[in-house]
């Protein structure tokens, strides 16, 4: 059984699993077997990463659709109803140029392909009107995005927040994926019940970025919940 996880990661430990094979053969001088492995090796780290099938795809990820980058959001496999069927992704998209959601279906084996994307960490700073402020972690520079280009991230965005990441292309952001969680205050909500625990009766909460949740009939207001940022439920309270 192969470590990698695909079949970059697989020539990988073929060529460093064929240097110890050889290495015990008679037949190679370990100086050119070493010369012969470490070209291949080499070879290898040069060439793109494989084109990710959609049975691959995770939220987050940056696909090229009709030569424009979009943000895989959301993803659901399907299972076949039908015997020998195959299971079909739906996946949601958002297009990082125009903010619009795409969605479509795949089935496990077509095969997609990454934009020529960065991944740069950054921190919220602050907003002034409709323009967010993000931090480069690594050299501070910052980065503005308007209100629309965000308007999914604005109720999770609190100052401060670390764990994002801008999605950077030709020098230009075009958009942050969130952490996939953040911590709010409830500011808003009926009383706690007197000696409810259970999680399972829930009742309407307002947090401190204006985001409206489902919260457990037991929780207060001032009191912190961790919320999941793909789907805005309570996770837990903190």
């Amino acid at each position: 059984m192969f470590v990698g996880s695909n079949s970059f990661e697989r020539g990988i430990w073929i060529s460093i699993g064929g240097w110890f094979l050889l290495r015990r053969s008679n037949e190679f001088e370990p100086t050119s077997l070493n010369s012969s492995v470490l070209c291949i090796i080499t070879f290898l780290l040069k060439q793109e990463s494989p084109v990710p099938r959609a049975n691959e795809l995770k939220s987050g990820m940056v696909i090229e659709i009709n030569g424009v980058p979009h943000s895989v959001k959301n993803v659901d496999a399907k299972s076949p109803s039908s015997r020998g069927a195959s299971t079909l992704y739906k996946v949601r998209f958002t297009n990082l140029k125009t903010g619009q959601k795409l969605d479509e279906s795949f089935k496990g084996e077509d095969m997609l392909k990454e934009a020529d994307c960065a991944r740069v960490q950054v921190q919220f700073s602050y907003v002034d009107g409709d323009a967010y402020t993000f931090m480069n972690m690594e050299d501070f520079s910052q980065y503005t995005l308007n209100r629309d280009e965000i308007e999914d991230s604005i109720a999770y965005l609190t100052e401060g927040l670390d764990g994002i990441f801008a999605l950077i292309m030709d020098d230009a952001i075009l958009g942050i994926e969130l952490p996939h969680s953040v911590v709010l205050t409830v500011t808003e909500t009926a009383p706690g019940i007197k000696g409810a625990t259970a999680a399972s009766r829930t009742k309407p909460a307002t947090l401190s970025t204006g985001l409206e949740i489902q919260v457990p009939e037991y929780m207060e207001v001032g009191q912190d919940v961790k919320v999941n940022t793909t789907n805005a439920k309570f996770m837990s309270r903190v």
